[in-house]
């Protein structure tokens, strides 16, 4: 017994532990993901838990880390510029949507390795375009503050569809009896909102901000 649990402990690797974390954390969220839990699912102990990772924290951090991480891994390099910061974009709010914890986990830790390669790469990129120098941390930081913002934000609306489709309907309603001279734009927007697509909407908001920065150089 003592030779068995040896050799599971030495094929403990960190990467199966974040892995593993991503997994709990998906199906039930932040409280889903305990220790406990953990040593559990992998058939291991607290020990071969703790030689790889701090505590929860520490965890929660390198599993948002490798969700980011994998949106990188996963963009194509040698594309144009304004479709690479396409793809860094949508792939981070896939990435937020799927794994909605990761969302939450970004806003109190932006400082985690793979975020700040994404900051490189779209400072890259921007450059790359033409955006003048003194604009460059500006344009940068507006767009990752949109991006991360606008899927965090859809991260935390109701995710089914019957539910999404109610507060949807429920917020086209009031809207539309809003009085058409004191809030105009509201009123026409009532019978957009209903069956807006929201994906479709942030890449809107992502082409309206390549078409700014496009005034820059």
């Amino acid at each position: 017994m003592a030779k068995k649990t040896q050799r599971r402990a030495d094929g403990l690797s960190r990467e199966v532990i974040i892995r593993t974390a991503v997994d709990l954390l998906d199906s039930g969220g932040e409280n889903a993901l305990t220790l406990r839990t953990l040593t559990t699912r992998l058939s291991t102990g607290y020990g071969a838990i703790y030689h790889h990772v701090a505590d929860k924290g520490d965890l929660l951090a390198a599993a948002t880390d490798d969700v980011l991480s994998r949106v990188m891994a996963g963009v194509i390099t040698d594309a144009e510029p304004r479709d690479s910061l396409r793809a860094i974009a949508l792939g981070l709010f896939d990435a937020i949507d799927a794994h909605p914890w990761g969302g939450a986990q970004l806003a109190r830790e932006p400082w985690l390795p793979a975020l700040l390669q994404v900051y490189e790469r779209v400072g890259r990129l921007l450059d790359t375009l033409g955006v003048p120098e003194p604009s460059l941390f500006d344009a940068a930081g507006a767009l990752l503050n949109y991006v991360l913002g606008v899927a965090g934000q859809n991260a935390t609306n109701t995710r089914t569809p019957a539910s999404r489709s109610a507060a949807l309907s429920a917020v086209a309603a009031r809207w539309s009896q809003l009085d058409p001279a004191q809030f105009p734009f509201m009123h026409k927007a009532a019978t957009q909102v209903r069956d807006h697509d929201d994906r479709a909407q942030f890449l809107a908001g992502i082409d309206i901000f390549l078409a700014g920065i496009a005034t820059l150089g």
